[in-house]
């Protein structure tokens, strides 16, 4: 069984968690950590029954990386 990286992002304003597989357009959602994995898990077998096991392993094995940028936030405001 191989293991994959999945991401926790916390809800600051409303609670919970969101979580999603880097590269994944799956995502779940709920209370807890657990719960919000459990929800990934449901959209992961949507998500494959769309698009095929084949497509979903190339999305978790692409090699990707990652860069750290100097950015000011202030520049994606709208105002």
């Amino acid at each position: 069984m191989k293991q994959i990286a999945i991401e926790l992002i916390p809800d600051k304003k409303l609670g919970g968690f969101t979580a999603r597989i880097p590269g994944v357009p799956a995502y779940g959602e709920g209370k807890t950590e657990n719960l919000a994995i459990a929800d990934l898990k449901d959209a992961v077998r949507a998500y494959v029954e769309a698009f095929g096991i084949n497509d979903l392993e190339e999305l978790v094995l692409a090699r990707t990386t990652t860069h750290y940028v100097p950015i000011n936030l202030k520049e994606f405001s709208l105002a």
